[in-house]
């Protein structure tokens, strides 16, 4: 699990104005763009390892309904956000990048647009 962690959080790295780092305050991996998350991981209250993500509020109750393992955004507005508990998942490397990287997607959307017009590819 700790590979899988680490190639998200790579790859998160490489996208244009994207950075990863540990917040404190917040006590997890914060996926950041320009001041906005759009993505962490952490732990839960109950302490499970947890991947938390953006999406179309229409397909986060589709994994939801299909997955166990996918609950409501933890800490997150629970329309738009999704965590996955890492430990039950079985989702595969590339499913958490299309996930992580369509967080990223919509995140990027909403910021202004002479910003997202300097995110450098």
């Amino acid at each position: 699990m700790e590979e899988l962690k680490e190639v998200i959080k790579k790859e998160a790295g490489k996208l244009p104005g994207a950075s990863v780092y540990y917040r404190e305050s917040w006590g997890c991996d914060y996926f950041d763009i320009v001041g906005k998350f759009f993505a962490l991981m952490g732990t839960n209250k109950e302490g499970d390892e947890i991947f938390t993500f953006k999406g179309l509020p229409e397909e986060n109750e589709l994994l939801r309904e299909q997955y166990t393992f996918v609950v409501p955004g933890y800490y997150a507005n629970k329309t738009h956000w999704n965590s996955i508990i890492l430990k039950d998942s079985t989702f595969s490397e590339k499913e958490y990048l299309g996930l992580m990287k369509k967080s990223y997607e919509l995140t990027a959307a909403k910021l202004p647009k002479k910003v997202r017009e300097n995110l450098v590819e």
